[in-house]
């Protein structure tokens, strides 16, 4: 199935329970994956659509990474929110907004879709901090968060052994890349394969030099793969 820019196949979840996982290209027999988690707010308990701009903002970076696969074995799906909102209450390890339990539920989904197959999550925003915080899960391979939402305290145990890239813009006003740094020395020192990517000029909505994310972006993703 090749990626589809509607609103895709919706991934087997609990009964009366929405999915939280949407294909966008869906092999019969998929050896990975890579899940795409969009931004949103901190605080927000409004419903979550796909014609959101957060939403429609990772589309992009969906189609890149499938023209840059090397092969047609790589599922590709979105996490789809309940709500717009993080929702959670800090940043310690206790502490889990919404936006990570759909992240999670996704996971479950896509193991009873598919099976125990390596996953690669990329996140943007408030989707790059979901992404960061559900990396302790034994079939994320690695995590690519684009201008991230790091707070003070945001736990990095998690990502011991895991392959984390961070790419932010050097002129986000949005999330800030400092804190982005401090996050990936934090990461490294917690064990993680971490680094950190400035984009000069880059902002948060990744308009700037848009083709340039997304070729970095889906290079980074694919990279980060089983061969």
């Amino acid at each position: 199935m090749t990626v589809n820019e509607r609103e895709g196949t919706p991934g087997a979840g609990v009964p009366g329970v929405p999915a939280a996982l949407v294909a966008r290209r869906a092999p019969g027999a998929p050896r990975a994956a890579v899940l795409f988690l969009h931004g949103g707010r901190s605080e927000g308990r409004s419903p979550s659509r796909p014609w959101h701009l957060a939403a429609l903002r990772m589309r992009p970076f969906v189609r890149a990474v499938a023209a840059a696969l090397p092969d047609d074995g790589v599922f590709l799906g979105e996490v789809r929110y309940r709500v717009r909102g993080w929702n959670g209450t800090d940043g310690t390890e206790g502490s889990e907004g919404d936006a990570l339990r759909d992240v999670r539920r996704a996971l479950d989904e896509l193991a009873r879709r598919a099976g125990d197959i390596p996953v690669v999550l990329v996140g943007h925003s408030m989707g790059g901090r979901a992404a960061l915080r559900a990396a302790g899960a034994p079939q994320v391979r690695g995590v690519l968060a684009l201008a991230p939402w790091c707070p003070d305290g945001e736990p990095v145990s998690q990502l011991r052994g895991k392959d984390v890239v961070v790419i932010h813009g050097d002129r986000d006003r949005v999330t800030d890349p400092s804190a982005s740094v401090a996050f990936v020395d934090r990461a490294r020192a917690a064990g993680a394969r971490a680094e950190v990517r400035l984009v000069p000029g880059g902002d948060h909505a990744m308009l700037r030099g848009d083709t340039n994310w997304h070729r970095l972006a889906a290079s980074t993703a694919v990279g980060m793969l089983p061969p």
